[in-house]
């Protein structure tokens, strides 16, 4: 007997051990769940350095495009080299070398300007620490003169915290160890986090050499797997989602950039202390949308109330001006730059970040904005196709003053009204009509009723007369 895959009974007994086999599953994440966690951390792990790859690839893949068609290609066009196989891999090799030198001296750059910035502010904030320390009990002291609740107030909490600070010193011999532990753990974290940087840069320049290539194989696994509407439809909508993630990063670290050399040049006219590395907090800090002015805002504005407590109008002068800085970052250069990348309100906007924010923390405030717009564009797309199959409309502008849709159309609140308003005078109409017909009948039946009595009286009476 030849043995067939399309047997019903082979179809019954291969779906029979895939049910058999995800309630086996379903029960060992309902009640080994930690197990399952564990190796998915460990699976992480491992494929960290090949994770760190492919998002610098694809990071980086915008600018080698932009080297490739833009730079390389023209000057090959002018020298009039033909187009080959063997000058597009020539093309390609050196546009990965130009874009993997560009990105590592953007790295040093930074490395550079944090060293060269922070270092010394840092430093210079450690050595007068003891002179800040003054200025600021001087301040509050000063403060307190006229208040001896308050200052009543401000000595026990100081006293108080100060014997914990006692407690705390007694007890650093017998902390050293755990302290070591987490000075060797942190270390450690730094050097893997390094060597997957490292690996991973290695990764991201064997993908960007054969990117076309991984494309291509991965449309032709989608086609094999699925019907070609729905093959069509998963490519249009992985499309959608990189133009919105490549949109939405690559315009807010732009403008990020450019508000950080902006502040930059605004604290050094207004000769605001550690300028630099307030320019770099707010910048760094810009990426986080909605939030991140406030994150970068609020350290920079106490770190110069410190520097300098007997002018707090400084401090109030720098708020304005990140306030004004701000104002500008959001109704002018962020709409330029990053225009409708997202196509989110404010509320979805600071609903992502909360969200995704809570879940993965920094990353996720930097990239949730993104990922809520393709799972809001997805939504919107399903509700519109449903609309648009029951004939209705998808002008979001037509449902809000909506009562309800009939075969005529959409009515709201007034049509609503004056729908009613017809209506009842319809039903007056049409009462009135019945009962001005009902007269009639009734008039009509007491005319018959009328004449049959007098024809019936009369006949009586003949009858009476006959009988007499």
């Amino acid at each position: 007997m030849k043995f067939k895959l399309n047997n019903k009974y082979v179809r019954w007994g291969v779906t029979a051990f895939l049910v058999i086999a995800a309630a086996i599953l379903f029960y060992y994440f309902v009640f080994h769940s930690n197990n399952i966690l564990a190796g998915l951390n460990r699976l992480t792990n491992i494929l960290m350095p090949v994770v760190v790859g492919l998002a610098m690839a694809y990071l980086l893949s915008p600018v080698l495009n932009y080297i490739e068609r833009r730079i390389i290609i023209p000057i090959c066009e002018k020298c009039g080299i033909k187009k080959t196989k063997r000058r597009d891999s020539i093309v390609r090799g050196i546009s990965v070398f130009l874009t993997a030198f560009v990105f590592l001296g953007l790295i040093y750059m930074l490395f550079y300007m944090l060293i060269s910035q922070l270092v010394p502010s840092i430093q210079n904030i450690i050595n007068n620490f003891d002179r800040y320390t003054g200025n600021v009990m001087s301040w509050i002291n000063r403060l307190l003169d006229d208040n001896p609740d308050v200052r009543n107030y401000a000595l026990q909490t100081v006293n108080q915290y100060s014997e914990q600070l006692d407690e705390l010193i007694k007890q650093l011999p017998a902390n050293a160890r755990i302290w070591l532990r987490t000075v060797t753990n942190t270390a450690t974290n730094i050097l893997g986090v390094l060597w997957n940087f490292i690996i991973g840069f290695i990764i991201s320049i064997y993908v960007m050499i054969s990117k076309e290539k991984f494309k291509a194989q991965a449309k032709k696994i989608t086609y094999a797997l699925f019907e070609r509407d729905t093959a069509n439809i998963i490519i249009s909508n992985f499309r959608f989602t990189h133009k919105t993630f490549i949109g939405f990063l690559g315009g807010k670290i732009a403008d990020s950039i450019i508000i950080g050399l902006l502040c930059f040049i605004g604290v050094t006219l207004m000769r605001t202390p550690y300028g630099a590395l307030i320019s770099i907090i707010i910048g760094v800090t810009n990426v986080i949308p909605f939030f991140g002015p406030y994150l970068g805002a609020i350290p920079s504005a106490i770190l110069v109330l410190i520097v300098d407590p007997l002018h707090p109008l400084n401090c109030v002068y720098f708020l304005i001006f990140i306030l004004v800085l701000q104002q500008f970052d959001g109704n002018i250069l962020g709409p330029k730059i990053l225009g409708s990348s997202t196509g989110l309100t404010s509320f979805w906007v600071i609903f992502a970040i909360t969200f995704f924010g809570g879940l993965f923390g920094v990353v996720g405030m930097i990239v949730g904005v993104p990922i809520f717009a393709v799972i809001y564009a997805a939504i919107k797309s399903l509700v519109n196709t449903a609309l648009v199959k029951k004939e209705l409309s998808i002008d979001t502008d037509k449902y809000e003053k909506l009562e309800y849709v009939d075969d005529e159309g959409f009515h709201d609140h007034e049509q609503l009204s004056e729908s009613v308003v017809k209506k009842l005078a319809e039903k007056n109409k049409r009462w009135k009509r019945s009962k001005k017909l009902e007269n009639t009948s009734e008039n009509a039946g007491d005319d018959a009723f009328g004449h049959s009595g007098k024809a019936l009286t009369d006949a009586e009476k003949n009858d009476s007369k006959d009988t007499k």
